[in-house]
């Protein structure tokens, strides 16, 4: 019997493009959202009939999934747990805390969303206001503690680092809100300037971190939450134990998983697709694009060097019949002289030091 998949709904809708992302969004009106539900959820079945496959997580991501509003999310979560969850499915959706009606959680909770993943970036206005956010913090505050009362207590709050302005003194400020709140999991993202947006295009006058400055801030929130109880198990992910993203974790495992939506990706039986950032064409039933193979061993080894378990011996042996080359061993040796990883009988992991610099270091432990 094959293992459950994860199902990724792609919500290509935002009230307002952020300067930094470079994610396939737009703004939409009422007529262009409800069309797309409908298209969306026509493919859900069609997909389910097909596949013959069930899903044990459901992530709805974007853009902005909150500006369907609530009724439409719930449409989408109750087809895709009609025609493909698993009775213990974990449901996450992503959200805007801004302009969210009071009953907004309590009809996801309803539906069966038993996770949010909330956009906080800072909880330090000035900040938001620099990377165009919407809310403030005290908004951010209210989502929270509305999904909670509505019985959601598995929630995700996104932080950046390395944005306009960030010091040290104001990610504590923002690290000090979220324990506050009491939520099991963070995010945290390293702004990357993107080609195309905004932010390249007044790069200078950002006034941003350095790369020291920002590695330290890094480290600051690595230990900070280390000693909050909230463990990292992902370069850029942190939880409470137990409250890790089932859905996330498929991508890192290598795992299969169906995108459905504009630029949703896909990995099933050892194919790569995706649909084009292309609106019009998945309302017009157009089919996604072959994207290759996927699922060796240097694809599988570089997401689980993500990971903080690493590349495990025993994992790596039961799935390719054979265990960590022997030259990828000896590249081992010489990065962990300098702390960028551990090597052990038991595998291979980089340190909290490796992670800043994971591209280089991946790229010279597989050779690529």
């Amino acid at each position: 019997m094959n293992a459950p998949i994860g199902l990724y709904l792609h919500v290509p809708f935002c009230r307002s493009k952020c300067p930094y992302c470079d994610f396939y969004s737009m703004r939409a009106d009422a007529a262009q959202t409800d069309a797309y539900v409908t298209a969306l959820r026509r493919k859900i079945s069609e997909s389910a009939e097909t596949l013959q496959r069930k899903a044990d997580t459901l992530y709805i991501g974007g853009g902005t999934p909150s500006v369907l509003g609530a009724d439409c999310l719930k449409a989408l979560v109750i087809q895709a747990k009609t025609d493909f969850m698993t009775e213990d499915a974990e449901i996450t959706v992503e959200c805007n805390p801004y302009g969210l009606p009071p009953a907004f959680f309590a009809i996801l909770a309803e539906a069966g969303v038993n996770r949010i993943s909330l956009g906080l970036q800072s909880a330090v206005d000035s900040e938001r206001r620099a990377l165009g956010r919407l809310s403030d913090a005290d908004t951010v505050r209210t989502a929270v503690l509305s999904a909670q009362k509505a019985g959601i207590l598995n929630i995700s709050l996104d932080v950046m680092l390395g944005i306009p302005h960030q010091t040290t003194q104001t990610l504590a400020e923002t690290l000090d809100f979220c324990l506050s709140l009491g939520v099991p999991h963070l995010s945290a993202y390293i702004l990357k300037i993107e080609a195309g947006t905004p932010f390249e295009k007044r790069r200078d006058a950002l006034a941003l971190p350095d790369d020291d400055q920002t590695a330290d801030l890094y480290l600051q929130l690595c230990e900070t939450l280390t000693q909050n109880g909230i463990l990292q198990y992902e370069i850029s992910n942190f939880a409470r134990p137990g409250f890790e993203s089932r859905h996330n974790l498929k991508y890192w495992h290598c795992e299969e998983y169906l995108g459905l939506g504009p630029a949703a990706h896909s990995f099933l039986e050892g194919r790569r697709f995706y649909y084009p950032r292309d609106l019009q064409g998945f309302l017009d039933g157009k089919l996604p694009v072959p994207d290759g193979t996927g699922g060796d061993f240097t694809e599988y080894a570089m997401l689980a060097l993500r990971l903080c378990e690493g590349l495990s011996e025993e994992k790596v042996q039961n799935r390719f019949g054979h265990g960590i080359p022997q030259e990828m061993r000896s590249r081992a040796a010489t990065l962990a002289a300098h702390g960028l990883l551990l090597a052990d009988d038991g595998g291979i992991r980089l340190t909290r030091t490796g992670f800043l610099v994971s591209n280089a270091v991946l790229a010279e432990l597989l050779d690529i």
